[in-house]
């Protein structure tokens, strides 16, 4: 299927910062572009705000004069919205970017269908509402499709392409080769809630909550170890008061009903709490954080400087997540003994007999004999610049401060947290393994769309599914059984897609 030609008109109902943005991609891409909003006065103000965007990118060196010029004659409001057929049935495409509001959108494409051509696609940059729904009022409803930009859409790559449940497969190929024309990266997906990326990345906020509801680290530490051990590029606690609490509260409760309460899209209390309390973020001044002009950013928890242990003893294999750690201490300069036919494997013994692991799922002091410390998971052991340590009641002091020195010594910043189960990016990780097998299991979208989606969505450093397969299946769905026991009720429960696999790999232990 080829993309619409370039000589045909995109048409933008909604000319608010989304509708604007899309207009400059399509404008830029060399089509005809129309403006429609219902307040007057609005379409007007558009084009001249996107006429500025197009002379800033001249200043800036990134667009010539002779193409902003070309692209500005292209632009025009629409006073009517019957002015959108165009001159001739030249309208290919219509993309609205107005409330989300199911009714208001239904009644816009109801009257869309008796003005535009007969082959012209009709779009929604909904992120929130149903596609089929929005479609279902309509006579045609198979060249309805969702299109989902992101938020700046001139620089954000990503774009959704949404197959509603009586979209015709046609539309949806052709809508996805004109996106990848525009120069953005088009993934398909079903008309599921949250579509791919609000759907999968729950797990990113809501996990960090709830380790902070329980009181095993601050908002400021937890972003931290996130970026600076899980390789995101922010923190959940950072970027919801950049995104809006209110609306990141408002996407995971619209698809926590669309999911008919299941556990695992349970929204966060705390947040709530600040949205009720209208502490939203920088739009407010205050959310998790305080955004006042002067104010001091809270710093994450760092353990002060501890002395090294010379010698650890290794027992058994660790997880491959965690496989490189003794070549880390003995590049440090610090002697890494063997013990042979340990029947226990899977841990470094400290001085003193404390047990440092890998967290599995499971708090530390939970049914494990003796002093235990677990770590949380990175990206890149070599690479992170800090290490999340969870003791469990019975670890001495003594062999904190050891397990502390001994990440230090490997150029960490250690960070020690309450002993929660399966700490903070480990479970944020396995839950985005979990949400995104699930996905692709169901049909939401395939295996590479969902990873592509997920890096160039929200910019996470690795693809869920690769980050699954680097783990792999196995581990991560041990680490859920843990957790399920941990927290009864389903929400830490391996989906099937997840468990198969796993199955594939070997018996669980």
């Amino acid at each position: 299927m080829t993309a619409i030609e370039p000589a045909r008109t995109v048409a933008v109902v909604g000319t608010g910062t989304m509708g604007q943005g899309i207009a400059q991609v399509a404008l830029l891409a060399g089509h005809p572009v129309r403006l429609y909003d219902a307040m007057p006065g609005r379409a007007e103000e558009a084009e001249r705000s996107v006429r500025a965007r197009l002379d800033r990118l001249v200043a800036k060196g990134k667009l010539a004069g002779a193409e902003r010029d070309a692209a500005a004659a292209r632009l025009r409001p629409a006073a009517r919205l019957a002015d959108l057929a165009g001159p001739a049935d030249r309208t290919a495409l219509v993309i609205e970017a107005i409330l989300e509001q199911l009714d208001v959108k239904q009644k816009l494409f109801g009257e869309l269908e008796s003005v535009v051509p007969d082959d012209c696609l009709l779009a929604t940059n909904t992120s929130s509402l149903s596609v089929t729904a929005i479609g279902g009022a309509l006579r045609r409803p198979g060249r309805l499709l969702g299109l989902h930009f992101f938020n700046p859409a001139p620089l954000l790559p990503l774009v959704e392409v949404v197959r509603g449940h009586a979209t015709d497969a046609a539309a949806a190929e052709r809508a996805r080769a004109t996106v990848a024309a525009w120069g953005k990266t088009p993934v398909t997906c079903t008309d599921t809630p949250g579509f791919v990326v609000n759907r999968i990345a729950r797990p990113f906020y809501a996990e960090a909550f709830r380790v902070y509801e329980e009181r095993a680290a601050d908002p400021a530490t937890i972003d931290a170890v996130l970026r600076e051990s899980g390789g995101f590029a922010m923190g959940p606690f950072e970027l919801t008061d950049l995104i809006g609490q209110d609306v990141n509260n408002s996407v995971t409760r619209s698809v926590h009903e669309s999911f008919f309460h299941d556990p695992k899209f349970t929204p966060s209390l705390a947040q709530q709490r600040l949205v009720e309390a209208g502490l939203l973020g920088r739009k407010t001044g205050r959310g998790w954080y305080d955004h006042a002009e002067g104010a001091e950013r809270p710093r994450p928890h760092t353990a002060a400087p501890c002395e090294a242990p010379g010698a650890v003893v290794l027992h058994g294999e660790l997880p491959p997540a965690a496989a490189v750690l003794p070549q880390l201490i003995e590049e440090a300069g610090i002697t890494v003994g063997r013990a042979p036919g340990d029947e226990e494997a899977g841990y470094l013994a400290l001085p003193g007999g404390v047990r440092l692991a890998l967290t599995d799922g499971r708090a530390a002091g939970s049914d494990a004999p003796g002093p235990r410390i677990h770590v949380d998971l990175a990206l890149d052991y070599r690479t992170c610049t800090r290490v999340a340590l969870a003791p469990s009641r019975t670890a001495p002091e003594a062999g904190v401060r050891a397990a502390t020195g001994l990440f230090q010594a490997l150029g960490k910043q250690v960070s020690v947290i309450g002993d929660v189960p399966g700490m903070i990016v480990a479970r944020t990780v396995a839950m985005l393994v979990d949400f995104a097998r699930d996905a692709a299991g169901r049909g939401v979208a395939g295996e590479e769309d969902i990873d592509t989606a997920m890096r160039l969505g929200v910019n996470y450093p690795r693809g869920p599914l690769d980050w699954g397969r680097g783990l792999g299946d196995r581990w991560v769905c041990g680490f859920l059984r843990h957790m399920d026991r941990e927290y009864p009720g389903g929400r830490y429960a391996a989906c099937q897609p997840l468990r198969r696999r796993a199955a594939a790999e070997g018996s669980l232990l």
